[in-house]
């Protein structure tokens, strides 16, 4: 798979159409599955299709909420998450698939109404992570999230299949 900076390369119009797609691969990928299946890691330490959509439906939360702030703040500060602790607390095994999934393509449809209407100017706005990923422009959001979304395809997908 493509590292995130080699998505940055690509065309914005190809990465928004990355994100565009996500929706409906996410739903085509777990059609049919069974609660089990959704809820079944390949290995103790990988995770469930299920936790899988429940990390997109937050982290897209998470994208969304920092983009805004860029927007309405000048280099603002961003602390960092941790998905794993995410995942437990937020107890991502009990939560059901299609609701998850619904929730998360409600979520997307607000980001893309989000990010259509941007001026060319707005993609370079930045804010700034605390961690080691530092300053990030919108445009390199964009970046991240088609790369982060076709990774977790790829796990989901796995996840599905058995395989860690």
């Amino acid at each position: 798979m493509a590292s995130v900076e080699e998505y940055a390369q690509r065309p914005r119009a190809e990465r928004l159409a990355r994100i565009v797609r996500t929706p409906a691969e996410l739903e085509d990928a777990v059609r049919g599955a069974t609660a089990v299946a959704l809820g079944r890691r390949p290995t103790p330490t990988s995770w469930a299709a299920t936790e899988v959509i429940c990390h997109l439906r937050d982290n897209e939360e998470w994208f969304l909420e920092r983009m805004r702030l860029v927007m309405a703040m000048d280099l603002p500060v961003f602390v960092a998450t941790n998905p794993d602790r995410w995942a437990e607390e937020r107890q991502y095994l009990t939560n059901e698939a299609a609701l998850a999934l619904a929730a998360f393509t409600r979520r997307r449809g607000e980001t893309l109404a989000f990010l259509r209407p941007l001026a060319p100017d707005d993609w370079s706005r930045a804010g700034r992570h605390v961690d080691s990923r530092g300053r990030r422009t919108i445009d390199e959001f964009l970046s991240v999230m088609a790369w982060h979304d076709d990774n977790h395809l790829d796990q989901l997908r796995r996840a599905l299949a058995g395989r860690p």
